[in-house]
């Protein structure tokens, strides 16, 4: 089977970048399609260099400069406009590792490397995973990365495979942190808040729904021990 080119996905505007002096507008095009104003202000900087050192030798190296930038761009773009899938750190070397070994990462006593440069989760959710851990959360089932953390569960599909928990303590069936959103200050206190932690929540929750437990620690500026036993 024939490969396709890996010219067929390069927009037209890429090769503009090889005219002299004005190839910079192609970077200015392609700013404005994207909606990307440091693309458009780049291209700009290199039209106006271009004319303004014509009579001077790094003109040449403007004008590998835009070509080179152009190319380094294109993939963003193309993802921008909705032409490419994105790519995904899980795409990486040591995620095709992952799959090859068949090895799995606990999710509960890994490093913040293994879950970023290993799971290709994005540094935001690691932070957040490593935050519960160090106030003595432990995960269970994937399920909880998207419901406690907020990682979505595209990203949450692609890694399961590669995903262990090396610890399962013993829950209540049908508890949920989502029982924030809907006792009242004495219901919560019925379930072992102090008063005060109560008020804070209920206080909050007028102004929205919790999204989970990380907007609920973010919005009261509760640690999460103060309410761990309910979710």
């Amino acid at each position: 089977m024939s490969q396709k080119s890996p010219f067929v996905k390069v927009p037209q505007w890429v090769w503009w970048s090889f005219v002299p002096a004005f190839g910079g507008l192609a970077l200015v095009y392609a700013g404005s399609k994207a909606k990307v104003n440091k693309w458009i202000y780049l291209g700009a900087g290199f039209t106006a260099c271009s004319f303004i050192l014509s009579e001077s030798e790094i003109v040449g190296l403007l004008w590998i400069g835009q070509i080179v930038t152009s190319f380094f761009l294109k993939n963003d773009y193309l993802v921008k406009m909705g032409r490419q899938e994105p790519a995904i750190s899980g795409e990486s070397n040591s995620f095709r590792e992952l799959t090859l070994s068949g090895q799995k990462i606990d999710l509960n006593n890994c490093s913040k490397d293994d879950l970023v440069r290993r799971l290709g989760i994005p540094i935001v959710y690691a932070n957040d995973i490593e935050t519960l851990r160090s106030e003595g959360y432990l995960f269970t089932h994937i399920e909880e990365l998207n419901e406690i953390v907020g990682i979505p569960t595209d990203m949450l599909q692609k890694i399961e495979p590669f995903v262990t928990f090396g610890y399962y303590p013993s829950q209540e069936e049908e508890v949920s942190w989502r029982r924030l959103n809907t006792f009242s200050v004495e219901e919560l206190m019925v379930a072992g808040l102090d008063r005060t932690v109560a008020l804070t929540i209920v206080r909050e929750r007028q102004n929205g729904e919790f999204k989970s437990v990380m907007d609920i620690k973010r919005r009261t500026n509760l640690p999460l021990k103060a309410f761990q036993h309910l979710i």
